[in-house]
C-alpha cells in the first residue's frame, strides 16, 4: 500500500495491526515527540488518523484544535466527493455524510484543567470506509463512505487532503484567531435550533459561543457546555 506524504510541519508515522492511532498517538505526545505527527492506520473498512499538538495557549483556548481539524476533515472530503455528496459536523464530534453519522472527531490532553496550558493535545479521527456490522439501507442513520457515492476516494487520498486542508486552518487561525474557523464551522454545524442533551444539560441547542462552547437555552436560563468536556475520560 502507497502510504501518504505530507506537506512540511507534519510528520507521518503508520500504525500496524490493529493499533489505534489515537492511542499511539498519546503515548508518543508523552514520551515528546514532534507536533505535527501524524499517527495514521488504513485498513479495508475504516480509516484512523490522529496528530499531536503542543499548544502554547490554556487548554480551552488550545480545543479549538478540534473543530479546526474537523473543518479541515470536510473541507477535504468536500472536494474530494461528488457534489452531491453533504459533509456535516455535530458539536460532539460526529461526522455526517448524507445526513447519517459517519465517524467521529475525538481529543485527549496532558491535562484536564481549562486554564492550564497543555503538555500535548491529540485530535484523533475514525471513519468507516464500508459497513461491516449490516447491510447497506439496514442501519439509515449510520453509513460509510463508500455506502454514499465515494468509492472511488483511496484513504491516502483522504489523509493526504485533510492534512493540507488542516494545515491551512491552522496556519488561518494562528494569524486570525477564532473569528473565521468559528464562522466556517457553525455554517456546517447539524443540530441548531434543535433538543440537545449535553454536558448534563438538556434544552435547545442555541449555538457556539467565541471558544466554540455549546450553548444550551433551558427556559429562562442559558447553559454553556465548554468544549474541553469533550475530552477523553471527561464524557
Amino acid at each position: 500500500m502507497t502510504e501518504p506524504t505530507f506537506p512540511p510541519l507534519l510528520q507521518g508515522q503508520p500504525a500496524r495491526g490493529g493499533e489505534n492511532p489515537f492511542d499511539r498517538a498519546q503515548a508518543l505526545a508523552a514520551l515528546g515527540c514532534d507536533s505535527g505527527t501524524v499517527v495514521y492506520n488504513i485498513q479495508a473498512d475504516r480509516l484512523r488518523t490522529a496528530v499531536v499538538f503542543a499548544p502554547e495557549v490554556a487548554l480551552e483556548d488550545a480545543m479549538a484544535m478540534l473543530p479546526l481539524c474537523a473543518v479541515g476533515f470536510q473541507n477535504a472530503l468536500g472536494a474530494l466527493a461528488p457534489p452531491e455528496v453533504a459533509v456535516h459536523l455535530v458539536w460532539d464530534g460526529t461526522i455526517c455524510v448524507n445526513g447519517a453519522r459517519c465517524g467521529h472527531f475525538r481529543a485527549a490532553a496532558a491535562t484536564a484543567d481549562p486554564a492550564a496550558v497543555p503538555d500535548w493535545l491529540v485530535v484523533g479521527w475514525e471513519l468507516p470506509l464500508m459497513q461491516t456490522d449490516a447491510a447497506p439501507g439496514e442501519t439509515p442513520d449510520v453509513t460509510a463512505l463508500y455506502d454514499e457515492g465515494c468509492a472511488e476516494i483511496t484513504p491516502v487520498q483522504l489523509v493526504e487532503s485533510w492534512s493540507r486542508h488542516m494545515l491551512a486552518w491552522l496556519n488561518r487561525w494562528e494569524e486570525d484567531g477564532n473569528a473565521p474557523l468559528h464562522s466556517e464551522w457553525t455554517g456546517l454545524l447539524r443540530g441548531v435550533g434543535e433538543p440537545v442533551g449535553q454536558g448534563g444539560y438538556d434544552g435547545t441547542f442555541l449555538g457556539t459561543d467565541e471558544r466554540f462552547g455549546m450553548l444550551i437555552r433551558d427556559g429562562s436560563a442559558t447553559h454553556l457546555v465548554p468544549m474541553s468536556t469533550l475530552l477523553k475520560g471527561n464524557t
